[in-house]
Formats: structure tokens, sequence, C-alpha cells
């Protein structure tokens, strides 16, 4: 690989105005955030994650959010491919979002998926030779391949369906209306706090959770402590410190607006599933492979991590990702 370049471009391309939302807003001034790292001659791979993730998909000093899976010799192997990560609109980092206070219009998954194909467009890029999403990011990858075919050559979906499990929604409706009374208090940022404690407890699986903080409560002079609770807010206390209020709830409900025709997806798709997932049960993964129409293969694998294995299970996942896409490799 001497004499190949390698570079990194940031840039926040400008959205064809008026650029109208699926459900029939139109955002002003709309703008996306994206990030291309690599040799300059590789294939180029989109890497999504969850409502959390951001442009900065890999990096030192832990400014990338997937680290365990995208760097050198792992299963987005940065050797061999440029990786483009996105700011998600309505979310973190510099793309069209909420300011504190300010409203903003629902947004779907497919208005992800446009402003990625703007962007792949906006490169020159005749074909992404990949998408792996995780999460969030695996349901805009479904829908961009149902809407862009012609600019993607293989999708790789982790812990994402077509539609969301309605349990899940049910959990999520009430971390959004805790933020929202926060909001009308004037302390989103203590309805953040609290949302992102009682989302954790979804991601997770209840064997990890007896395994870590199984141990009696302390008693303190006002009341017992369950050790489970400083880890929860502990959490809390940290995603208030990157993200606001306003971009949660945008994209909180996107994920349950989240409704895509799987049959119209003919792109070669790699489905990786975890059993103790939560929000997406193995059985939605299994309902979402019968109906998509071209080549695909589901694994499953087991994680005490659940919802969250695709952020700790690195040595099970490099493999399984690696090879999904070196057989596309042309």
């Amino acid at each position: 690989m001497a004499g190949q370049s390698s570079t990194q471009l940031d840039h926040t391309l400008r959205l064809p105005q008026p650029f109208t939302l699926h459900y029939g807003d139109v955002l002003p001034d709309a703008k996306v955030a994206f990030r291309l790292v690599g040799r300059d001659d590789a294939p180029v791979i989109a890497v999504l994650g969850g409502i959390s993730a951001h442009r900065a998909v890999a990096g030192s000093a832990g400014e990338g959010w997937w680290p365990q899976i995208v760097g050198p010799g792992l299963g987005v192997d940065t050797r061999q491919y440029r990786v483009l990560g996105l700011d998600y609109i309505g979310g973190r980092g510099e793309s069209s979002a909420p300011q504190n206070g300010g409203r903003f219009p629902p947004l779907s998954s497919y208005d992800q998926a446009d402003a990625l194909s703007a962007v792949v467009r906006h490169l020159g890029l005749k074909a992404l030779h990949a998408i792996v999403g995780a999460s969030y990011g695996g349901m805009v990858a479904l829908c961009f391949a149902e809407r862009y075919a012609e600019l993607v050559k293989h999708i790789v979906i982790l812990s994402a369906a077509d539609r969301p499990q309605v349990l899940a929604t049910a959990w999520r409706s009430v971390q959004r209306q805790i933020v929202r009374e926060a909001i009308a208090r004037g302390d989103g940022a203590a309805g953040l706090k609290l949302a992102r404690a009682l989302a954790m407890a979804t991601y997770r699986s209840a064997v990890e959770f007896q395994l870590r903080f199984g141990a009696a409560p302390k008693r303190n002079e006002d009341r017992f402590r369950f050790p489970i609770e400083d880890y929860l807010f502990a959490r809390g206390d940290d995603y208030v410190q990157k993200y606001r209020a306003e971009s949660f709830l945008v994209l909180s409900e996107s994920l349950d607006l989240h409704q895509m025709d799987a049959t119209q997806v003919h792109t070669p798709t790699t489905l990786i599933a975890v059993r103790e997932d939560q929000l997406v049960p193995f059985a939605d993964m299994q309902a979402l492979s019968a109906r998509l129409n071209g080549p695909r293969q589901l694994i499953e694998i087991n994680s005490i991590f659940g919802h969250d294995a695709f952020l700790k299970e690195g040595a099970a996942l490099n493999p399984i990702i690696k090879l999904a896409l070196a057989e596309q490799r042309t």
C-alpha cells in the first residue's frame, strides 16, 4: 500500500432546497455533516449507529463511537475501506438540529437515508461498497436499500428491523414524556438524565444486571440505595454532557415512526440478531429476513449486553462483519 494516500474529509453539505421531509414538513436551510476517512482509492463503507452516534466513527482519544468494530484489522478494516460517517439530521453534531427549546419537525429514517444519498452523490461515488448499520443506523440502511438500491451493493444490519417493537415504543414513550415535562419546567437536562437512566435498563439484559448489581442495598440516613442506581444515574449524568434534550426527543420519536417496506429490498443483506435484545427481539429480525426479497443471511449471537451488544461484542462481531464485507468485494 506504499504510495497510496489516506485523507480525512470533514464537510457540511447543504441539502437540496426545499428539503421536504417524509411526513410533509419542509426543513429550511437543511444541511448534513459528514466525515470520510481512509485511502483515496479504497471502496467506501457508510457506518451508521444508534441515535447518539455521529460522524466520528473511529479515532484516537475516544473520539470515535465504534472503535471496537472500525479500525485497522477489525470488522470494518480501515486498511481496506474508506469509512463514511454522518451526523444525523436532528441529532448531535453539525447537521440541522433543534436548538434549545426550539421546535423541529418529525423525522423519518427515510429522511436520514435521503441525506446519505445526497452525500454519496456529492462525493461522486458510483455506489457504496456497503452500509453497516446498527440500531437506528440499521433502520436507515434498510430505508436506503429500499429507496436507493443503485447506490449500495450490500447492507449489514445489526439489531434493527423494518418496524419497531411495540414494547420498545412503550418504554421510549415514557422516556420522551419525562423529557417533555422537564423541558416545560425549564430543566430539560434533568429529564434527559432520567430518560437515559431508564433507557439503560432496556439496552442490557437481566443476566448482566444480576451479575453486576445483585448485591444488597445500603442504607443511608434517608433511605436504602440499590447498587444499580449508581450505575443508571451515572450513565444519565454522562449523557447530558453530550446531548440535547430536544435532539433526543426528535430521534427517539424517529425510532418509533420507523416503517419501511422490506419486500422492496433486493440488496444483498447480512442480518445480525442478539438473542437477549429486548428492543429488537430475535423474532422481529426473523420476520424481517422473511420479508426481504434479495439474498440474505441471518446470524444469531448471544450476549448478556442485549441491545448494546453491537458496542460491546467486538470479538464476536468482527469476524462476522469482516466476512460479510469481504464476500462483497469487487
